[in-house]
């Protein structure tokens, strides 16, 4: 039987560079489409390394049709992980338009691209951020959508977009309806344990655990803690990080639930990818200095607006009908990071 090929949209990012590692591993055929404005092609040379297999790379937009529609007439794509987008909160405030237009115009040419070759299975890396402001710290898929920055919007657009051509495929009794599943992230930390592959962020890191890094290794000098007078154990703001091995398997078990018969033709189905618990900035830092015996610079800063005091995951319905849950703890994502930082100090350079 030969191999089901997947196409990895940002397969060279932080993500996609893990998820393209997970998919090869487990007997999957690797074809990425990346423009390299927010990755190295560097990683899919580690990615090679790690594995001994090589993907098929494409180096386009996946906002240019006839590239996307040529690549689709080349390979035999059974299915597509759609990681391409840009992804700063932060930078989304200031360049909404950049956001829209990568983001869901972006995946509005790739899914007329799919319709065109009917390839209509879908696992879209969307994110928790799609959620609205609730009194209640975990969240369930079933919790109302109301993003607060461009960025969220951008992914709760997306994710809208997705539902209704499900439906109307289903309405329309196409031949061949879209199956649709859409991931919703939650702060994915940590890198590969061979420590080749991990996280590598454009200028300043926009994502705590990059920060606290580079500053233990001294390429930045000092942490900012957004606020300690939010009602948590310490103070300080709490999430739900999740190693990206243990995110990136979300996606294999995804792939596995398209083909399971109890996932209907025109189903398209949200599930958190999380941990299930939250810790808080100080208790990072702090587990952090213990697992790498780094010191990590830091100061009190006022608070951001729009930060929540706590947010966290329910990840009970992946676990239920993916079969999935995350299993590295907090110092193994701590150990990992490291790990790949002190490995790679100026990243993939």
């Amino acid at each position: 039987m030969s191999k089901q090929t997947i196409l990895v949209t940002g397969g060279a990012g932080y993500i996609g560079s893990h998820a393209c590692v997970e998919l090869l591993q487990a007997g999957f055929k690797v074809v990425i489409v990346d423009n390299f404005s927010n990755s190295k092609v560097e990683s899919l040379v580690r990615v090679e390394k790690i594995t001994g297999q090589t993907p098929t790379l494409y180096q386009a937009d996946i906002r240019d049709k006839q590239a996307l529609s040529d690549i689709f007439a080349q390979e035999s794509i059974h299915a597509v992980i759609h990681f391409a987008g840009l992804k700063a909160v932060g930078e989304s405030r200031q360049q909404p338009f950049n956001y829209y237009h990568n983001n869901v115009y972006g995946t509005l040419v790739l899914l007329e691209v799919m319709n065109e070759a009917n390839v209509k299975r879908l696992i879209f890396s969307s994110s928790a951020t799609v959620y609205s402001e609730s009194t209640c710290n975990q969240y369930a898929e079933d919790f109302p959508l109301g993003a607060i920055n461009p960025y969220g919007r951008s992914k709760e657009m997306i994710e809208h977009i997705l539902r209704d051509i499900s439906k109307a495929d289903t309405v329309n009794k196409s031949v061949s309806p879209w199956k649709i599943v859409l991931l919703r992230y939650f702060n994915p930390i940590g890198a590969h344990e061979s420590g080749m592959i991990g996280e590598d962020p454009n200028g300043i890191p926009n994502n705590l655990l990059p920060y606290v890094s580079q500053v233990a290794i001294g390429k930045l000098e000092q942490l900012s803690v957004w606020g300690n007078d939010y009602p948590t154990i310490d103070g300080t703001g709490v999430r739900d990080y999740i190693h990206v091995v243990d995110l990136v398997k979300g996606h294999i078990k995804a792939i596995s639930a398209l083909e399971n018969q109890q996932f209907a033709a025109g189903n398209c189905k949200a599930y958190n990818l999380g941990t299930g618990t939250g810790y808080s900035v100080l208790e990072i830092i702090n587990t952090f200095e213990k697992v790498t015996g780094r010191p990590v610079n830091y100061k009190i800063a006022p608070r951001r607006a729009g930060d929540l005091a706590e947010c966290f995951a329910n990840p009970a319905l992946a676990l239920a009908e993916l079969d999935w849950s995350a299993e590295k703890n907090l110092d193994d994502m701590l150990i990992d990071a490291w790990r790949w930082q002190t490995n790679n100090p100026q990243g993939y350079q």
